[in-house]
C-alpha cells in the first residue's frame, strides 16, 4: 500500500518566495538598468504605435463588451481606448509585440521581456487616474521604470538556465509570472498576497508553443504575450481580494507544476535576482525579425552589396550556407510552404532570402505581396543552415551572450564571396554605442506614423530627458500619447 500525501500546508516553494521578495524589497540602484529602462520604454512603446498600421492587430483591441466604458481606466498609447486594468494590458502588450520588433532575451529560454509593459503600464495609470479622481497623489514614470527593470529580472533570471520550449511550453508563462509579481507591487499587495499570486500564476493553464511551431503557426503568437500579462493584472487583483495561494504549486508531488509540465526537474538559477537582464537585454533596432536571425539579415543585407559589385544577381546563386548556433537551427530553420505573416517571421531562409534580394528587411516584408515574389522561394530551397559548435557555446556564456550568424554564397559557376560573420546584433549591449542612435531614430519614426509635429515633440522632450521623464505622473505621460 502507498502511505497516504500528508494534509499539513507547507511553507511556499523557495522559488516563489524569491521572486516576491526581488519584486517587493529589492531597490534598484544600477545607472545602467535604469537607463536602459527608458530605452526599453520608448522602443516598446513605439513597436505598438508601428502596430497600429495592421488591420489584423487593430481588429482585436478595444473593450471585451463593445460600449464599455471606464471613466478612470488605463489609456491605450497611440488610440482613443480607455479600458479597465486587465483589458487595457492586452491591448498594449498585444500592440507590443505584433510585429516581433521588440526587446528579446536569449538563453536556456528566450522571450521578449518587454511584453511585461503591457500589464506594467496598464496598472500603473490606472492606478494614477484613481489617485488624482480621488485627490490623492499619482504613480510617477519611476515606478513604472522600475517595474520594467523587475519584470526583466524574473523573466529573464528564470529563463538563464530553464527550457520551457523543451517541453512544449510557450515563454509567455514568464510574461505572467514576472507581470504577476510586478503588478502586485504596483498595487500595493502584501507580501501575503504576492505569494498567492505568484502560486496562481505557475498553478494557471500555461500556453503550448503550438501555435510558433511548424505546420501550425500563427497570429496568436503576435497576442499570446498580451493575453499572458493581461492574465497577470486578473490574477493580482483576484489576490489582492484575499483569495488564497498554493505554497508548493511547483513542488508539490505528482500536481505540482515541476511534476506535470517540467518532467519532475526543478528550476537551476545561474544567478540570484538583480539588475543584470535590464542591462544585457538585446533591443531589435534594424529588423522585425525572430531574434536569432538578426545577425543573419545583417549578413545578408552586406552580401546584397556585394552581389551587385560583383555583377551578379540573386539567380546567379548555386548554394547559401547559413553557420548558425543551435538554438537557430531548432526555432527558425524551415523548408517548404509558408502560410502567412508569422509562419514567414519565423523562418531563417525567408528573412535571408528577403534582403539579398532588396537589400532591406521592413514589417512590410511579411505581407502576402510580398511573399508572391517567386525569387524568394527559390532562393530560400537553396539556403541551408549547419550548426557551428562555438557559435551555440558563445550563444549561452553569460560573459558573451553572442547571437552569432555567418553567411557564405556559392555561385552556378563555383565561384564564391567571402563568408560574411556578424556575433552580435547591433541591438546587443557590445554594441551600445552604435545601437542608441539607431533606436532613438526608431522610436522617431514611429511617433510620426501617428502623430503630429507638436505632439511628437512633446513626447520626445519628455522621453528624451530621464530627470523629466522619471518625476512625470504616468497618467500625463500617457496622455501625451492619445491620438
Amino acid at each position: 500500500m502507498s502511505s497516504p500525501v500528508s494534509n499539513v500546508r507547507p511553507d511556499y516553494d523557495q522559488v516563489i518566495v524569491d521572486i516576491v521578495d526581488y519584486a517587493l524589497g529589492y531597490e534598484v540602484t544600477s545607472e545602467l538598468a535604469l537607463a536602459t529602462a527608458r530605452h526599453i520604454l520608448i522602443d516598446t512603446l513605439g513597436c505598438g504605435l508601428e502596430s497600429l498600421e495592421y488591420p489584423a492587430a487593430c481588429k482585436l483591441l478595444g473593450p471585451v463588451v463593445k460600449g464599455t466604458m471606464v471613466p478612470h481606466g488605463a489609456k491605450v498609447p497611440g488610440t482613443q481606448l480607455q479600458l479597465d486594468p486587465v483589458q487595457a494590458a492586452f491591448n498594449i502588450g498585444l500592440l507590443i509585440r505584433w510585429l516581433d520588433f521588440n526587446d528579446t532575451w536569449l538563453a536556456a529560454e528566450w522571450g521578449h521581456p518587454s511584453d511585461n509593459l503591457g500589464g506594467i503600464l496598464a496598472v500603473a495609470d490606472w492606478l494614477s487616474r484613481t489617485a488624482v479622481a480621488a485627490g490623492k497623489t499619482p504613480l510617477t514614470m519611476q515606478a513604472v521604470l522600475t517595474s520594467i527593470v523587475k519584470a526583466h529580472e524574473i523573466q529573464g533570471v528564470i529563463a538563464l538556465e530553464n527550457s520551457f520550449n523543451k517541453v512544449g511550453l510557450d515563454h509567455v508563462l514568464l510574461v505572467k509570472v514576472a507581470s504577476t509579481a510586478v503588478v502586485s507591487q504596483l498595487l500595493g499587495l502584501t507580501r501575503h498576497e504576492t505569494l498567492a499570486a505568484v502560486s496562481l500564476a505557475w498553478v494557471d493553464g500555461q500556453s503550448l508553443r503550438t501555435y510558433r511551431h511548424a505546420p501550425n503557426a500563427g497570429s496568436r503568437k503576435s497576442w499570446a504575450a498580451g493575453d499572458a500579462t493581461s492574465r497577470a493584472v486578473r490574477l493580482a487583483l483576484i489576490a489582492q481580494t484575499g483569495e488564497m495561494g498554493y505554497p508548493s504549486a511547483l513542488t508539490a508531488k505528482t500536481w505540482g507544476f515541476y511534476d506535470v509540465l517540467f518532467k519532475g526537474q526543478p528550476f537551476k538559477f545561474q544567478r540570484p535576482y538583480g539588475s543584470y537582464v535590464a542591462e544585457n537585454v538585446l533591443f531589435k533596432i534594424s529588423f522585425p525579425a525572430e531574434f536569432h536571425s538578426q545577425t543573419a539579415v545583417e549578413a545578408a543585407i552586406t552580401l546584397h552589396g556585394a552581389l551587385k559589385a560583383a555583377g551578379k544577381t540573386v539567380d546567379d546563386i548555386h548554394k547559401i550556407t547559413v553557420r548558425t548556433h543551435e538554438a537557430c537551427i531548432r526555432i527558425i530553420d524551415k523548408q517548404g510552404p509558408l502560410n502567412n505573416e508569422a509562419d514567414r517571421d519565423h523562418c531563417i531562409q525567408y528573412m535571408v532570402a528577403v534582403p539579398l534580394i532588396f537589400g532591406n528587411l521592413t514589417a512590410a516584408d511579411y505581407e502576402a505581396r510580398r511573399a508572391a515574389d517567386p525569387r524568394i522561394d527559390r532562393l530560400r530551397a537553396k539556403i541551408h543552415c549547419v550548426e557551428d559548435a562555438q557559435y551555440t557555446r558563445d550563444y549561452h556564456d553569460p560573459d558573451k551572450r553572442s547571437i552569432a550568424n555567418a553567411l557564405s554564397v556559392e555561385f552556378n559557376d563555383g565561384s564564391k564571396l567571402p563568408e560574411v560573420a556578424v556575433e552580435y546584433p547591433v541591438g546587443h549591449r557590445r554594441r551600445r554605442a552604435d545601437g542608441i542612435p539607431l533606436l532613438e531614430a526608431k522610436f522617431r519614426t514611429n511617433l510620426a506614423r501617428r502623430f503630429p509635429q507638436k505632439q511628437q515633440d512633446a513626447i520626445l522632450a519628455v522621453s528624451l530627458d530621464p530627470a523629466q521623464l522619471a518625476a512625470m505622473p504616468v497618467h500625463e505621460y500617457v496622455d501625451l500619447y492619445v491620438i
